[in-house]
Parts: structure tokens; C-alpha cells; sequence
């Protein structure tokens, strides 16, 4: 009995499915053998090497749009009632005025007229955004310039200018009348602010500074 124990052949254990034996593996470690191979198999996800990025790829791409022009923006009203502006810093009319026309004259104002000679064009009579030249005087010892904003009517213009009160301010649309006897804007009479009328002196005017020499008619 015993020996026929002995010979007899030890019974195989049964053979497990193969794919029950991959899933324990891939449970434990994270991956199989051959597992690329058992579509029903999880996957591993294999990361791609990130190619490099244009300029244009890195830029954020147009929203729909926004590429398309921007809307017309209405134009700054232009100031057409007398006021006074405190700048941060006390200004001088020669300076405004250069900075307002673009003009490169310099000296005292009573010699711009001579100096614009042969540089820009000269008028005897008011031209938007030229320089008027206020000849000197006893009160305009240097004389004067402020810059032409707007011609009202043939004898009356606004302008803005710097330090016509002496504390370094800015007076926007000041009224200038021309009360010469011959209508040629050779002697004005300036609006006074503070007291809302124009003021008594009458001052002597050289004549009017253009830059481009086809915007005005030459004297």
C-alpha cells in the first residue's frame, strides 16, 4: 500500500489562469509582464517629452473680439470759459509758450518777433495755435507771448497763457479784443479774471508767430 503511494505520480496543482496571476502582480507592484500586450490590462501612461515653444505658442491667444480696432474715443473738450490752473511748479510765459507751440525761440518775449525772422512764419493778424508777441511796456517790461486757442470774431480771440497775473499760474481762454483803430490787432485790451471784465491798459502787439508757414498769411 505504501510503495503504491510512493509510485503513485503527485497530482499537478491546477494551473491558474495567467491573467489572474497579472492582475496580483500589477495590484502589488504597479505594472506585469507582457503587459502591453493584454489590452484589458491597465495601462501605464508614458509621459511624451514636451517639445520647445515658439514665441507665438507662448503668447496667450486673442480673445474673440478684442482684436478687432479700438472704439473711437470722443476728444478732450477744449476749455472755452476763463479759468486759472495752479501748475506744480511756478511758470514763466516764454517756457508755456514753447512748450504749448512747439516753437524754438528764446530770450525774453518782447525779442521773439525779431528772433522768429527767417525761422517761422510771421502774421500780422491771429492764426489757431500761434504765438501772439506782446511788445514791452512799462507794465511788460520783457514783454509778453501767449499762445491763440480760438479766434471768436474779427476782433475778438482767446488764448492761454502763463504768468500774465505774476504768480506763475496758467489762464485758459482768456479774451483778447483787439481795439486798434485800424481793425490790424496792433493794440489789445486782455480779459481780467478775477474781476470778470476786460482791463483798462491797452497793450502794443508785435504780431503773431505761426510754426508752419502754411497755416498763416505773411505780413
Amino acid at each position: 500500500m505504501w510503495a503504491s503511494l510512493a509510485s503513485a505520480p503527485a497530482q499537478a496543482a491546477p494551473e491558474r489562469p495567467r491573467s489572474d496571476i497579472t492582475h496580483e502582480i500589477i495590484s502589488f507592484f504597479g505594472f506585469g509582464p507582457d503587459q502591453a500586450n493584454n489590452p484589458t490590462d491597465p495601462q501605464p501612461v508614458i509621459e511624451q517629452p514636451k517639445a520647445e515653444l515658439t514665441p507665438r505658442e507662448i503668447a496667450p491667444a486673442p480673445m474673440a473680439g478684442l482684436d478687432a480696432a479700438p472704439p473711437h474715443l470722443p476728444a478732450v473738450a477744449a476749455i472755452t470759459t476763463p479759468s486759472v490752473e495752479t501748475p506744480l511748479r511756478r511758470l514763466f510765459c516764454v517756457e508755456y509758450a514753447r512748450m504749448r507751440s512747439g516753437l524754438a525761440v528764446f530770450g525774453d518775449a518782447k525779442t521773439w518777433w525779431t528772433r522768429a525772422k527767417d525761422l517761422y512764419a510771421r502774421a500780422s493778424r491771429p492764426v489757431e495755435e500761434a504765438v501772439m508777441v506782446f511788445a514791452g511796456s512799462k507794465r511788460l517790461k520783457r514783454g509778453h507771448v501767449a499762445v491763440v486757442t480760438a479766434i471768436v470774431s474779427p476782433r475778438e480771440i482767446s488764448v492761454d497763457q502763463a504768468n500774465w497775473q505774476n504768480k506763475g499760474e496758467i489762464d485758459h481762454a482768456t479774451p483778447v479784443l483787439d481795439v486798434s483803430a485800424a481793425n490790424d490787432w496792433s493794440r489789445v485790451r486782455v480779459w481780467d479774471i478775477p474781476s470778470g471784465t476786460f482791463g483798462s491798459r491797452v497793450y502794443r502787439i508785435s504780431g503773431f508767430i505761426a510754426k508752419e508757414l502754411e497755416t498763416a498769411s505773411r505780413e
